[in-house]
């Protein structure tokens, strides 16, 4: 297998390490917190993880059975693709690339979302961009419709951000999220990137 790490991203960690000290986090936890603080450089983050009990557990059995990975935009895609290549190769689909015509009232990565649950009822669902595709995955997993093997909430901004994490936060289903208005199509790839090399590891 081709190593998943290099000299400067080992070195980046010792820093944060080094910057973070002490902290609250299982080991677990921090492996994707480090990943993140590494790719974005905000420290903020360290308290913005929330994560389901036993979820890093489910997330890696997942990532190891090679279930589909659905991301909401291509920029998700192409920050996971090469760590996914090194490990588990799972099926990596682009919901707004799903879409060939917006259904009325919906945005194109919505659209792409709903057919997309329809195809992975079970999928992995990775949300960095767009809180409507989260809050339509929601209510995919609300109406029974589906039942995803895990789902990383992670979409930036103001507009419908806050509603879709805290519609996420009251469903009983395996989630990863970063709370608050940050987020965004990196940290979303850093979670997975972050579960993959701990699936390799465990």
């Amino acid at each position: 297998m081709e190593s998943l790490t290099n000299p400067i991203i080992q070195k980046s960690f010792a820093l944060i390490d080094n910057i973070i000290g002490e902290h609250h986090l299982t080991p677990s936890e921090y492996n994707i917190i480090r990943r993140i603080i590494h790719t974005t450089a905000d420290f903020d983050f360290l308290h913005l993880l929330q994560c389901n009990p036993s979820v890093i557990d489910i997330a890696i059995a997942t990532l190891k059975a090679k279930t589909p990975i659905i991301t909401d935009v291509s920029m998700v895609k192409e920050g996971i693709r090469n760590m996914v290549r090194k490990t588990h190769q799972n099926k990596i689909i682009v919901a707004v690339k799903q879409a060939k015509k917006v259904k009325k009232g919906k945005t194109l990565t919505e659209t792409g979302l709903l057919q997309c649950c329809e195809k992975y009822p079970q999928g992995i669902y990775v949300i960095g961009n767009a809180p409507t595709a989260l809050i339509a995955l929601c209510k995919q997993c609300e109406s029974q419709k589906i039942k995803p093997s895990l789902v990383i909430g992670a979409p930036v901004g103001f507009v419908s951000v806050l509603e879709s994490k805290a519609y996420l936060a009251k469903l009983n289903i395996p989630q990863i999220q970063i709370i608050g208005n940050k987020g965004g199509s990196t940290v979303a790839a850093a979670i997975i990137n972050a579960l993959l090399v701990m699936s390799v590891d465990s």
